[in-house]
């Protein structure tokens, strides 16, 4: 377990709430409008996220609709988030 990650995402409730969203590949506007969240705070949670390692833009070249997934190490750690409750 990396603690330094692990605290990061319990540190932001909006990081959570994506990392949980990224189910599966997903768009930013897609993410807000789900979470009824901001769309930049879902944008600064992606990239903060990313960052980490915890989630990766699956198209990086895109000017929009950039799609993003949860990383192996994502998908840890929100199984880990979803049983410590």
């Amino acid at each position: 377990m990396d603690w330094d990650k692990y605290s990061f995402l319990l540190s932001a409730k909006n990081r959570r709430k994506v990392l949980f969203a990224l189910d599966e590949p997903k768009i930013p506007t897609e993410l807000a409008s789900m979470l009824g969240v901001n769309l930049s705070h879902v944008s600064r949670s992606l990239a903060e996220l990313s960052d980490k390692g915890i989630v990766e833009c699956l198209t990086p070249k895109s000017r929009v609709g950039k799609l993003y997934r949860r990383t192996k190490f994502g998908d840890e750690m929100a199984a880990y988030l979803k049983n410590r409750k």
